[in-house]
């Protein structure tokens, strides 16, 4: 294993403060870095030696045997134990669990994000399958812990086995449910996952406590048990590889590596790059939000997929407008896309449904339901866009599909790339209902 480079920012908030300096032997679980403010604690992930410590990182060398014991966290009140554990949100901004957990829903819901909305990866789902006991245990800490009154799984009816193994988990329980979702993004989005389960569209501003609810990554529940019966602090992080591989495109899904683990070493254990045709990138993250990165790089807690693409198209400078969507990438990721396709833009435009927040992000008015695009893709043909580049919800891009092609312009996603590269179905013309019958009382 290379060098394991622990970022000091895994967490919404400011970055953590290193507690360690250079040449210090570290264990699985060592304390190396507390938060100055809103943050969790970050812990080494491997046993070695701190090799460096630089403005964003710690440096870990690990030892060539690392063992499984782990530093324990200490015993006590629920809550305080997921706090010291520095568990946070496993597949979005990293917020902080336990000050989630810190806001009382009395008789709410705690609403377990199961989705994996970002297509291509299955490491959620397939930690439902596998380790279904521990994932329900650690909803069940989280409504003792808030007090709330019921647990909801919002998984898509597409993920069978998962559902199915869901279903007989939760036979016998009365105050769980499982809420059925139509295979479309972004119905993992936090305001999404409260609108399809409970029936109430949010603000932009507003957070699912205005609902009386919270909502929780699958992989945040295990980390939780983890925390509070094995006394675990949190180190590791499920994630899938996927991409243009040496042993095909086939998912290799990864339970408990190592938070600082490099790309490189992921990649190569997944079989490697495949040698005989040319990478356009690697993503880490998913398709629509991830970023491009390189095989010297880092996986944090809230990794989610590391995906090695197919080349690039060359477009040969041709005029190209971006529609920014809140669900896809942003302005500079558009703007790299527009660059790698050689293309050159002349048009950029935004969602109409898109809305800039006090922080510069963008969020969507109603994630996954579009009222439609057509004044936006017209403002790009006038600005002389041959192609355009939009990085949009399914419905979105729907939307897109029923305007574009009668003003004679070309259309790309931004996850094309990805999607040719993993067999994936485009995203252009939305084909299935946005709804999922339910099954009686949800069981």
């Amino acid at each position: 294993m290379r060098n394991v480079q622990i970022l000091l920012r895994q967490h919404v908030g400011a970055p953590c403060e290193p507690i360690v300096k250079v040449g210090d032997e570290v264990k699985k679980g060592t304390l190396i870095a507390t938060p100055t403010g809103l943050g969790a604690n970050i812990f080494s992930s491997v046993y070695g030696k701190v090799e460096e410590i630089k403005e964003d990182r710690i440096i870990i060398k690990p030892d060539e045997v690392q063992g499984d014991e782990f530093v324990p966290i200490s015993e006590g009140d629920h809550l305080d134990m997921i706090k010291e554990a520095g568990v946070v949100g496993m597949g979005g901004a990293g917020f902080p669990t336990g000050v989630k957990l810190s806001t009382p829903i009395e008789g709410g819901y705690v609403l377990v994000n199961a989705v994996e909305c970002e297509p291509g990866l299955y490491h959620n789902i397939r930690q439902i399958e596998e380790d279904v006991e521990r994932t329900i245990k650690g909803l069940k800490y989280a409504m003792e812990i808030t007090k709330a009154a019921k647990g909801v799984f919002a998984i898509k009816a597409k993920n069978k086995k998962a559902v199915d193994v869901l279903r007989a988990a939760l036979k016998d329980e009365d105050d769980i449910y499982i809420h059925l979702l139509a295979d479309i993004y972004p119905m993992g989005e936090e305001r999404a996952v409260v609108r399809e389960c409970l029936g109430q569209l949010l603000d932009v501003d507003q957070l699912p406590s205005v609902a009386n609810s919270i909502v929780i990554n699958v992989e945040t529940l295990l980390r939780i048990t983890e925390a509070i019966e094995e006394r675990k602090p949190c180190y590791s992080k499920n994630l899938t590889v996927i991409g243009q591989l040496n042993d095909g495109n086939e998912p290799h899904v990864y339970m408990d590596e190592p938070v600082g683990k490099s790309v490189a070493d992921l990649i190569e254990e997944s079989s490697g790059l495949d040698e005989k045709e040319p990478i356009g990138e690697i993503i880490l993250g998913g398709p629509f939000t991830g970023k491009a990165t390189t095989v010297d790089a880092p996986i944090t807690k809230t990794t989610g997929g590391i995906i090695a693409t197919m080349e690039f198209m060359d477009l040969h400078g041709a005029p190209m407008g971006i529609l920014i969507c809140a669900c896809g990438g942003d302005e500079n990721r558009m703007k790299e896309l527009v660059e790698k396709y050689n293309a050159k833009l002349v048009s950029v435009t935004m969602c109409k449904q898109a809305v800039v927040m006090k922080s510069g992000a963008l969020k969507c008015e109603n994630p996954g339901n579009c009222p439609g695009q057509a004044e936006k893709v017209l403002k790009m043909k006038k600005d002389g866009a041959e192609y355009i580049i939009i990085g949009n919800c399914s419905d979105c891009s729907n939307t897109v599909m029923g305007s574009a092609p009668k003003m004679k312009l070309k259309v790309l996603h931004q996850t094309d790339h990805v999607m040719r590269t993993i067999h994936h179905p485009l995203y252009r013309h939305l084909t299935i209902s946005k709804t999922v019958d339910q099954l009686p009382n949800g069981k």
